[in-house]
């Protein structure tokens, strides 16, 4: 058997979904007045001073906290078919359909939240492991449940989710430091695979 793990954002895309996915949600004015808004925390996260998963926490309390769970799930969706399209690397499209008409299993493997990337994984018969959204009570809190999908985190849900002593080979590709451990994993590793 064979196994492909593709990160989403920046390998598939050609753009951080994080940001599209709240443009489409909010609309750009509203998009832009929480980046200034953000702005402070965002400085100190580009200068190291505040880890990555709290700047995303702080990011998606900002913009969802305390949106239903079924509000976010349902813009998630239309995003996954409006938007997203436009988005994709036919390249890297390309890459999952050569492997699926070989039989090989593909999955995204992303520190995006499932809520928008896995509709758009299920229309394209692909699996996804993703960050995790809390829900309290039906409501979007903003936080992750757990770890950020993101680096070590990255193969330790893999190792969850997989047996790979079951796997004759493993493909993965990536385009960031956060993908590194991943593409450890296999035998047949791409890094920015499908920039043209």
């Amino acid at each position: 058997m064979t196994i492909a793990f593709f990160d989403f954002d920046g390998t598939i895309t050609r753009k951080d979904t994080l940001w599209e996915i709240i443009r489409f949600h909010k609309g750009r004015a509203a998009m832009y007045t929480g980046m200034a808004r953000l702005l402070p925390a965002l400085l100190l996260f580009k200068m190291k001073q505040i880890p990555a998963q709290e700047m995303k926490e702080r990011v998606l309390k900002y913009y969802f906290g305390e949106m239903t769970e079924q509000e976010f799930i349902s813009g998630c969706e239309k995003f996954c078919q409006q938007r997203l399209p436009v988005l994709i690397r036919e390249q890297a499209l390309t890459a999952i359909r050569n492997h699926q008409q070989q039989g090989h299993r593909v999955v995204v493997v992303t520190a995006s939240a499932q809520h928008w990337v896995a509709p758009w994984c299920n229309t394209e018969n692909i699996g996804c492991i993703g960050s995790r959204m809390e829900v309290k009570d039906q409501y979007i809190t903003g936080n992750l449940v757990g770890i950020n999908c993101n680096g070590e985190e990255k193969v330790a849900r893999i190792k969850q989710e997989f047996d790979l002593t079951q796997f004759n080979e493993i493909f993965a590709y990536g385009d960031s430091k956060g993908d590194k451990p991943m593409l450890a994993l296999a035998q047949h590793a791409a890094y920015k695979p499908f920039r043209s």
